[in-house]
């Protein structure tokens, strides 16, 4: 039988910060350690079988780029197709979290666990929950049935559809709105309470075929947010088209609503070819669709994975990722 081993990325991140305040966990630079710095700093981490770790970036996650993203996922898909992998952890930063376990689930669609995980205390922090966080990260990327691209912080398993980022500085940062959580980890041992994200058989192949567009493109489509609020204009909307913008995401009011003015310049950036997705601002619940729709839904995503979604669509890249319609 062969052994199963579990792949460590790290992408930087507050995780593997350092304080300059010893005793406070805001005043620190994240990405400061490495991902190896950070495994072997932990007690009984590798207990259950070998570990392969691997520096893929060194970055505070807000500085996330696209040449990330893609090397991320090349690297990511390539253990994925070894046999004696079990399932991978990526250790980022909690500001763009929630964007890369979207882009990474929907361009990869993984049948194996793909575990991203996080810090809100930096590494040498009094009391850091890093090491926790990393260490049930692995006890869900070594789960048997689990699949797919999921967030794990503060003993809760979140899926890469619904996980949002909600607190700027709880230690339990994340949550799925109305989905709610796949489940949760108490005493070294996970409960599921719903489904992990879906899979596909075709779906490593689609991931080869994603990736090697990924490869081509080195300029990726334009697409901006836009947000509805009291006395929103066309100005905002009418700069970005003049600057060649391709696509817009409208995170509206309540169920996507848009002032008139603004909706006006949609209307005319739509018929000048621009990509025009209607989303909401709320944090939870989903633009519910209406007789008279102008524009195309987000199916329930957040204007942030709208954005990625739009992104990937215009690069022509088959999106995996299942959203809530």
């Amino acid at each position: 039988m062969t052994i199963q081993k579990i792949v460590i990325l790290g992408t930087g991140g507050t995780i593997a910060g350092l304080t300059s305040n010893r005793s406070g966990n805001t005043d620190y630079t994240a990405a400061q350690l490495g991902v190896n710095q950070l495994v072997a700093a932990i007690p009984g981490l590798g207990h259950g079988g070998p570990f392969v770790v691997e520096q893929v970036a060194q970055i505070d996650s807000k500085d996330i780029s696209f040449s990330v993203w893609t090397e991320l996922a090349k690297r990511v898909q390539q253990h994925l197709l070894q046999e004696d992998v079990a399932g991978l952890v990526v250790t980022h930063g909690t500001d763009t979290l929630e964007e890369t376990a979207y882009f990474l689930q929907a361009v990869l669609h993984p049948s194996k666990p793909v575990v991203l995980t996080c810090a809100m205390r930096p590494a040498d922090a009094p009391e850091p929950d890093g090491p926790q966080n990393m260490r049930d990260a692995v006890l869900v990327a070594r789960s048997p049935a689990a699949r797919g691209v999921v967030v794990v912080c503060a003993g809760h398993v979140h899926s890469a559809i619904d996980v949002q980022k909600t607190h700027t500085s709880r230690l339990n940062a994340f949550g799925s709105g109305d989905a709610g959580v796949i489940g949760s980890i108490e005493e070294n041992s996970l409960t599921k309470v719903r489904e992990w994200p879906s899979s596909e058989p075709t779906g490593a192949q689609k991931a080869i075929e994603n990736i090697a567009i990924l490869n081509l493109i080195h300029i990726w489509p334009r697409v901006e947010i836009v947000m509805n609020y009291a006395g929103a204009g066309a100005g905002l909307v009418d700069a970005l088209v003049t600057q060649g913008v391709q696509g817009l995401v409208v995170a509206g009011t309540g169920n996507g609503t848009v002032h008139q003015a603004m909706e006006s310049a949609l209307l005319v950036a739509q018929a000048k070819g621009v990509h025009v997705v209607r989303a909401t601002r709320c944090p939870e619940g989903r633009v519910l669709p209406r007789a008279d729709d102008v524009f195309s839904p987000s199916h329930g995503l957040s204007p942030v994975k709208a954005r990625i979604d739009l992104m990937l669509q215009l690069m022509g890249i088959s999106r995996q990722a299942q959203v809530r319609i």
